[in-house]
């Protein structure tokens, strides 16, 4: 299906179709979603770099604080020291769940694209097996049993709130069974 033309809703023609409409909607989706990440992606590598050059910074300083003279200017300053890479390494956490969040938005990018291209192809439109392989393609992508289980289940019916609700109660559960983090 071209879309390439735009889309014409507010003046419909006899071309006008709301799959066109869906496609072009779909790609303004994706072309978000990719711009999103990139002006993200941006901010974050530079945050990360500055908190990377801190964790540097805050060791050395450490070094030169343990061959100081015991006093309570040391004491202080060990304190502050301990407390602002305690800061610094929580920063680093939390860069790696952003690259986290980075990763799935850019499955989520490209399983749009792949549900754009499936939709504009007449050939696959209505081919349950073209269907059935994107979908297969999709839950292939999730590395978390909690993600393939929500997905199973919105795809067997289960509301869009009832599958996330028991997917954060199925987190919440695992979190709290142990206390490792899933580090990537």
């Amino acid at each position: 299906m071209n879309v390439s033309s735009g889309s014409t809703s507010n003046q419909p023609d006899l071309d006008w179709s709301q799959l066109k409409e869906t496609i072009l909607m779909l790609n303004l989706a994706v072309a978000q979603i990719d711009q999103s990440m990139h002006d993200g992606n941006q901010s974050v590598d530079t945050l990360a770099s500055s908190f990377t050059e801190l964790a540097t910074i805050m060791a050395g300083l450490s070094k030169e604080l343990e061959e100081m003279p015991d006093s309570d200017l040391k004491q202080r300053m060990s304190s502050s020291t301990s407390q602002a890479s305690s800061n610094v390494h929580s920063a680093i956490m939390a860069f790696q769940f952003y690259d986290k969040l980075s990763q799935r938005l850019n499955h989520v990018s490209n399983d749009l694209a792949a549900l754009t291209d499936l939709i504009s192809n007449p050939a696959t439109l209505y081919a349950p097996p073209a269907w059935k392989a994107l979908q297969d393609k999709i839950r292939e992508k999730y590395t978390m049993e909690e993600e393939r289980t929500m997905f199973d289940q919105v795809l067997s019916g289960v509301s869009i709130e009832q599958a996330l609700e028991e997917y954060k109660t199925a987190l919440n559960s695992n979190n709290n069974a142990d206390d490792d983090i899933e580090l990537f």
